[in-house]
């Protein structure tokens, strides 16, 4: 174990009581924990599947139809808009977590979600406005990624703060599955929605149902989150004073590495998650020649298929240790993306088969990445570090991934363009993982010291 010098650790009275003390009635605890981490981030993530399964509605009421793929481009980077915010959701939700509390983060977190993806659902569209439409929306979509970017990192050190040791990846697994879920939720709406309704009923009023469920669903997240005592991991730093004042910039400054590590491969997990999630249904109905209802339903299938992979990759991650499973999963995605855009293009079976493979893939990557990005970095710097990292892959690849993948397959004149872009990713991700990445399983998340 190494410590840097530039962040010493802090003295600990004789009388402090345990880093990690727990309550007394652990098991009910950790239960109320992991359900308010699960409905806090399935509404944080219902706004994105509800974005993505309406992308092609949207393009047609909210931007002038005068080029069909221009329409779809501007959708895209109206999506990729809800991520440049996201720096700035890092960097403040990761302070304020770091600062004030794990709890007291995420509580805001989700009522800024919430609340702009119901705004969403009750804007005017361009007929009716003109460019303010479009301009509104991507307002909205900015304090969506505002609001983004502080709360997968912040939800997967407050689960893994509670959890008990040799357990942690099968507890912060709550926080991708629920994101898999809430993509099936927003797949089953969309395919309900889509299928029962008339094109001008959808365009009418059907396409907004996804996002004015945010509303409740927000009230419900909130209420939980505000009923949860902070972690004790984050309360010992308090008892402690080795709360810092300046976590963003001094995770920066220390951990540097460990920020780059996590950027290096969390751009395979970005690019792999939304090409799966987001893109993958306009692709096909686009590009394919799919019908709507027949790519949403392999959308669903692809979530439900990473859902369930979860608690399994999470268990092995548990067992085989973080590093083994990353390398597993960059390996996946290099020798399998090619036939999975393959066998898209081959039918509907094909389809389902391709996209389950890739689901899994996603599944193995994202499992450890929760844990690892929370394991590297020491508990005063937890939620800055982790944010700034994984954030800045997101914002660079993972919003942009559906976007490049439609400029790829015009410009190449390929389907299988993006195949190749996730393959060569990976192939990134697994070198940096190789030779910068430290196993971390072991690793005290009571610590004050960089390893």
């Amino acid at each position: 174990m190494t410590t840097d010098s530039t962040l010493p650790r802090e003295p600990e009275p004789q009388d402090a009581p345990p880093v990690a003390a727990e309550p007394a009635d652990v098991p009910r605890v950790r239960r109320k924990v992991a359900l308010a981490t699960a409905i806090g981030n399935f509404v944080e993530w219902f706004d994105s599947g509800a974005y993505a399964i309406m992308s092609a509605t949207i393009a047609g009421l909210f931007f002038p139809q005068y080029d069909k793929t221009a329409a779809l481009l501007a959708t895209w980077a109206v999506f990729a808009g809800g991520f440049i915010a996201r720096p700035v959701g890092a960097a403040f939700f990761g302070r304020y977590g770091d600062r004030i509390g794990r709890n007291r983060m995420l509580a805001l977190s989700v009522l800024c979600m919430s609340g702009s993806t119901l705004l969403i659902g009750l804007l005017p569209n361009y007929a009716t406005i003109g460019i303010a439409a479009p301009v509104l929306l991507f307002l909205l979509r900015a304090v969506q990624g505002f609001s983004t970017g502080g709360e997968y990192t912040g939800a997967s050190a407050f689960i893994m703060e509670y959890a008990p040791e040799g357990r942690r990846a099968r507890y912060a697994s709550v926080v991708p599955l629920t994101v898999g879920l809430a993509s099936v939720a927003g797949a089953l709406t969309g395919l309900v929605i889509t299928s029962s309704l008339t094109e001008g009923a959808l365009e009418s009023w059907g396409w907004r149902v996804p996002f004015l469920l945010a509303g409740p669903l927000g009230l419900i997240g909130l209420y939980l989150r505000t009923r949860i005592e902070d972690t004790p991991v984050f309360r010992a730093m308090e008892r402690r004073e080795a709360v810092r004042q300046s976590p963003l910039r001094d995770a920066w400054r220390v951990c540097r590495r460990q920020v780059l590590t996590l950027f290096g491969y969390s751009i395979t997990n970005a690019v792999g998650y939304y090409l799966m999630s987001s893109y993958m249904i306009s692709y096909m109905s686009e590009e394919v020649g799919y019908t709507k209802s027949e790519a949403m339903l392999v959308g669903l299938v692809a979530m439900l298929a990473y859902s369930v992979a979860c608690p399994f990759m999470a268990a092995a991650s548990d067992r085989y240790g973080r590093r083994p499973m990353l390398l597993a999963a960059c390996g996946g995605f290099a020798v399998t993306t090619l036939p999975v855009f393959w066998l898209i293009g081959t039918g509907l079976p094909g389809a389902l088969v391709g996209t389950s493979v890739l689901a899994v893939c996603v599944a193995v990557i994202g499992t450890s990445n929760v844990p690892a990005m929370v394991e590297m970095f020491p508990g005063q710097l937890r939620a800055s570090g982790s944010a700034l990292g994984y954030t800045a892959a997101y914002v660079l690849f993972g919003g942009t991934a559906p976007f490049v993948a439609t400029g790829l397959v015009t410009a190449a004149d390929s389907p299988l363009a993006p195949g190749v872009y996730l393959m060569g990713l990976a192939i990134v991700s697994a070198l940096v993982v190789l030779f910068s990445f430290r196993e971390t399983l072991r690793l005290p998340l009571t610590r004050t010291t960089v390893e």
